[in-house]
């Protein structure tokens, strides 16, 4: 018999551990490393993204307060160090990492900020261990949450400055409890009123508040129609909502309620709270629905009651019903388009190394070149600006050299990023500049006070209404937000292009 030299691991489907929510090759990398020298070797990465979901003109940066949480609690406990052996990782490596913390550096931009294509994202700077095995459970949550809060906003209409009344109800058609839970918490952000999850308020407060009524099931269980609106009226008086098209909207369910709210004005005369509040349709041609519900309503004096729809809809569907067919309801459910952004369901983040830290403290650039430009990252130790305009609006994004500062009404010379620039070279007095990543951790330590969820959904809202340009924000062929390259960085971008590609860059 052959001599047994590593324990044998048996799988526990109730584990779990985020920080082995891992891509395999992370850990054949990180060995590799260790066992060449590299253990305290630093390394910065960059997180960024090549194209806007569904090719419009803006995202929103979401999921660092969740990535904040993971870097905090990074760590590998025996059950992960078995498994590592059993895969053949080195006793050297595994021993390292039975000790191992997050101690490095992260810059990202602030959550809720928008956002644009090639600008960093976030930016890590970690000892090799820390640097390499991170880039799944990053991208998984930066990429999600972004994507998810970015398609909120438009939902919302924040784009197009018509905001709705939208509540989250996918969580059934979310790919997974994380989703749904971390996909709620995203909504919210991006301007939606509440959520079907109650987890989602249990994790994250009253902010992420978790609403609903009835669904058709209940409605069914009773011999009629009526008696199920009495009996949730009774156990709801303050709250009456109802669901109009179990068996027939107009034939059953309109007569119903108005038969409903009149005995609850009988039976409450002096509190006018202890009405139908609002009645939800979930089918059938929604905007005519809507407008022969709202014109009974009206005739029968009761304008106070609300309207809500559901069923499948999304930014579309919503601007058609409001602009072309004057449906504006109340308020809407809105679900599977937005739990898993279905128009457009890939964030397409990257992690891709940009420099390592010599033993001088200098940053040597490192790039992946590619065989097609728009796949060439852009090397070095960077950092990100925006430029302001006399309105106070986003004019446009520069990518610099972290050691380089940029002034108000200092001229800068710059690269415009887009291959079909016009005028690729051309030099700017930034009217206001702003650092866009600004530091979240240091040595492993949180160094930014985390604004609350409401202060971080107002700050979407205000970004969207005034630091925006509008032609960014719209529907249909959206102005495309200028990236530039100072001088600096496009030179390095150019030579180290050249010197490992034999080509130009542009």
């Amino acid at each position: 018999m052959s001599e047994i030299l590593v324990e044998p691991y048996i799988p526990d489907e109730d584990y779990d551990n985020p920080a082995m929510v891992t891509d395999f090759y992370e850990f054949t990398m990180a060995n590799s490393l260790f066992l060449h020298g590299f253990r305290d070797t630093v390394m910065v990465f960059d997180m960024f993204y090549r194209k806007n979901p569904d090719n419009l003109g803006y995202a929103i940066s979401c999921g660092q307060r969740k990535l904040l949480r993971f870097l905090q609690n990074y760590h590998f406990n025996e059950t992960d160090i078995l498994w590592l052996r059993h895969k053949g990782m080195s006793p050297e490596f595994c021993d390292y990492l039975r000790t191992y913390r997050w101690k490095g550096d992260v810059y990202m931009l602030k959550e809720g900020t928008v956002c644009y294509p090639q600008v960093p994202m976030i930016r890590i700077e970690c000892d090799m261990v820390g640097a390499i095995l991170i880039e799944t459970y990053l991208l998984q949550t930066i990429n999600f949450h972004s994507l998810i809060a970015t398609k909120a906003t438009r939902i919302t209409g924040q784009n197009i400055h018509r905001p709705r009344n939208v509540m989250e109800f996918g969580t059934r058609r979310a790919q997974g409890e994380s989703a749904g839970n971390d996909g709620a918490y995203a909504a919210v952000l991006g301007g939606c009123i509440g959520t079907a999850n109650c987890l989602a308020e249990m994790r994250y407060g009253e902010d992420v508040k978790a609403v609903g009524t009835i669904a058709h099931s209940f409605i069914e269980f009773f011999p009629s129609e009526y008696e199920a609106f009495e009996a949730y009226a009774e156990t709801y008086p303050d709250n009456v909502s109802l669901l109009l098209d179990t068996y027939s909207i107009f034939e059953s369910g309109l007569p119903n309620l108005i038969k409903l709210d009149d005995e609850l004005i009988r039976k409450y005369p002096d509190d006018p709270n202890k009405r139908v509040k609002s009645a939800r349709i979930d089918s059938g041609d929604l905007a005519r629905g809507y407008k022969k519900l709202r014109k009974a309503l009206d005739k029968a004096g009761k304008t106070y009651i609300k309207l809500v729809a559901s069923n499948s809809l999304d930014e579309k569907k919503m601007s058609n019903m409001e602009l072309y067919e004057g449906a504006k309801f109340d308020s809407y459910g809105v679900g599977e388009k937005l739990i898993t952004s279905a128009t457009d369901p890939v964030f397409g983040g990257v992690y891709k190394l940009v420099a390592v830290k010599e033993a001088d403290g200098s940053y040597s650039p490192r790039m992946k070149c590619s065989d097609t430009v728009s796949k060439a990252i852009i090397p070095g130790k960077l950092m990100a600006w925006r430029v302001f305009d006399e309105e106070g609006k986003g004019q446009c994004d520069i990518i610099s050299m972290d050691e380089e500062e940029l002034h108000d009404g200092e001229p800068v010379k710059i690269l415009n990023l887009d291959p079909d620039a016009i005028e690729p070279y051309r030099t700017i007095v930034p009217v206001h500049v702003e650092k866009l990543l600004v530091p979240h951790m240091i040595a492993g330590e949180i160094v930014i006070d985390l604004p609350d969820i409401k202060a971080k959904k107002e700050y979407i809202r205000d970004q969207l209404a005034n630091r925006v340009w509008e032609s960014e924000l719209r529907p249909e062929m959206p102005h495309k937000h200028y990236v530039d390259l100072t001088m600096k960085v496009a030179t390095l971008r150019d030579e180290m292009y050249t010197k490992l590609h034999g080509g130009t860059i542009r």
